[in-house]
């Protein structure tokens, strides 16, 4: 027999359930309208940003765009574009528009040039030991999709790319793994381009 507080507090689990349900419709609501007013105006309406000056947002993980955004408002990663942006985000938004993101379908570019590829899947998957530059893989993965705290780079800009290894290198980017000034410091301008070419074709 089912007593009355065991019916209550099944009913207390449903109504708490149903709150969580419209509290997270709330949210992806307000990722839509972010994106729609302000966000996809460079990352595209999907995150399939065209230029190299903003990255491909779709697919990447909700954890890590939360981060950089809350970076962005902090200073602690430098943006004349992105600081204002991310200066007007509550946390809960930042978050809403990294599951935004995440939910959308990363698309892997055509080579370009297959010479240029195969320099970028040597340098990912098994680095440079005359120059002691680790394989990228070690830490993005096998395929670069990443995890939370690093970025999925598969799909990525391939100029998007090449840029934040300069940014690395030059320390105009400091906030994520300091590991990576270490490895941008040891990368040829020719391996951060093929880098670049080969993370492009993966999905």
């Amino acid at each position: 027999m089912i007593t009355f507080a065991t019916q209550l507090r099944l009913s207390m689990g449903v109504l708490l359930l149903a709150t969580s349900s419209v509290g997270g419709a709330a949210d992806l609501a307000r990722a839509e309208e972010l994106v729609s007013g302000r966000c996809g105006v460079c990352h595209g309406a999907e995150g399939e940003a065209r230029s190299k000056f903003f990255p491909r947002l779709a697919g990447q993980h909700a954890e890590y765009v939360a981060k950089q955004l809350a970076d962005f408002k902090s200073g602690k990663r430098m943006s004349e574009a992105m600081q204002p942006q991310a200066s007007e985000l509550s946390p809960e938004e930042m978050k809403a528009l990294g599951q935004f993101f995440q939910a959308k379908p990363a698309a892997a570019a055509s080579p370009r040039d297959a010479d240029l590829v195969a320099m970028g899947r040597y340098i990912f998957q098994r680095g440079n030991s005359f120059s002691g530059v680790p394989d990228c893989a070690s830490c993005h993965g096998p395929k670069a999709h990443g995890t939370p705290q690093l970025p999925r780079l598969a799909g990525q800009h391939p100029g998007y790319i090449e840029e934040q290894l300069k940014h690395f290198n030059t320390r105009e980017r400091n906030n994520d793994n300091n590991v990576m000034h270490t490895v941008a410091a040891k990368l040829s301008p020719l391996e951060m381009h093929a880098v670049g070419q080969y993370v492009a074709t993966l999905d």
